[in-house]
């Protein structure tokens, strides 16, 4: 799932060193060697059966040039000599006129240090790249949270996949915090694409973190948000850029009672899976997006829902519900849904994310994330979260 964030409890460093997309792909010393010898084989052999030794053995002059595209330096500089013996010694003991075989011999070594060349370029092109995707890498980490996550209240597992691949981080946003008053988990999309987008999501994703855990009530976390919103905008006004709006629900699972709290600012509703059933969860009590507040007089209130444990409730972004198939209709994700109410965090996210991606042929059209918080069993049971982090993560 290219570009995808998925990181079960690996180590922050363990987790670098398996990333594929940091790092500068080439192959062994010893591959290049085989290749190079087989393609010496094919020519010789050619040659005598055709009678035309020194002109083939010309073709390997060409071999650099593949080297260069995909070895390192000193790969395509073992290659590059390589045939350039092959190449120089033939058509030196050739009964050809001198100059043919003196342009052939220049031709041969100049085209080997030119591809020698090349491959450097090439690589210090790669590692730039690569040290900007690493440096990208490590700001995802610090902007989103790995997931899954686990609290005394809740298991927070999803699947976020920003929709250029080239980019770690796109509009949409979520965040958990594990607070005095309970988990409270923000889910949101910013208006627009692009790294003025990438800004906004930055700023709300702080504005969450630091006010989850000073404001005792979601709506007063909300506000903070609008704030967090509303400063940003101002500071683009003055840069000449256009105000952009957050659509946002955040949830406070409180860490007593079966009951859960939530607002919705313009975002998707959520939607809770228990007993067997799916029910969309407070349609009809959405508020204006964040940084909109402005624009009706009604304060944001909470709406309250029963989450007793054992239940889920799944929190996403357009990006899922809005997936058209090839023949434009969209996504029924509701639909979907009512065939997966019995299984776990993990598995359902990655389960609803390859049925889009099958669903729309593979043509992703926006960023995708989507959350599934699973109440923990353990506040009615009497267990301790570790002793219940095993059931809920399996």
């Amino acid at each position: 799932m290219p570009g995808s964030l998925r990181a079960r409890l690996i180590p922050a460093g363990e987790r670098a060193d398996r990333d594929d997309s940091t790092s500068i792909r080439t192959p062994s010393t010893r591959a290049v060697v085989l290749v190079t010898i087989a393609a010496t084989v094919l020519t010789a052999v050619l040659g005598t059966v055709t009678g035309t030794a020194v002109l083939l053995l010309g073709l390997l002059v060409f071999l650099p040039a593949f080297a260069a595209a995909l070895c390192t330096p000193r790969q395509t500089a073992l290659v590059s000599a390589w045939v350039g013996v092959l190449v120089i010694v033939p058509v030196a003991l050739s009964g050809e006129r001198l100059a043919d075989r003196v342009i052939l011999a220049l031709f041969a070594v100049g085209f080997g240090a030119l591809a020698v060349y090349g491959s450097w370029l090439r690589t210090g092109r790669e590692g730039e790249l690569v040290s900007l995707r690493s440096t990208a890498a490590a700001m995802q980490r610090q902007i989103l949270r790995p997931l899954p996550v686990l609290t005394d209240d809740v298991l927070v597992d999803g699947v976020y996949e920003p929709v250029q691949q080239d980019k770690l981080v796109g509009g949409d946003i979520y965040d958990v915090a594990a607070t005095p008053w309970g988990t409270r988990v923000l889910i949101g999309d910013v208006q627009g694409k692009g790294l003025a987008a990438i800004g906004m999501a930055i700023d709300v994703v702080g504005a969450f973190r630091e006010a989850a855990h000073r404001e005792p009530t979601v709506t007063a976390l909300v506000d903070s948000l609008e704030s967090a919103v509303v400063r940003h905008n101002e500071y683009a006004e003055q840069r000449g850029d256009p105000e952009r709006f957050v659509t946002a629900v955040v949830l406070g699972v409180d860490t007593t009672g079966t009951e859960a709290q939530f607002v919705t600012c313009g975002h998707i509703p959520p939607y809770l899976l228990a007993d067997g059933a799916v029910t969309v969860v407070g349609a009809g009590t959405e508020h204006p997006p964040l940084g909109l507040a402005d624009l009706v007089d009604e304060p944001r209130t909470v709406s309250w829902f029963p989450f007793p444990a054992g239940t889920t409730l799944l929190l996403c972004t357009d990006g899922l519900t809005e997936a058209r198939s090839p023949e434009g209709a969209f996504y029924p994700l509701e639909a979907r849904l009512a065939g997966r109410v019995d299984i776990t965090a993990g598995r359902l996210t990655d389960a609803l994310v390859a049925d889009v991606h099958t669903f729309t042929e593979g043509a992703q059209q926006d960023d995708l994330a989507v959350l599934a918080v699973r109440r923990s069993p353990h506040r009615n049971s009497g267990t301790s979260a570790g002793d219940s982090a095993g059931g809920l993560l399996s």
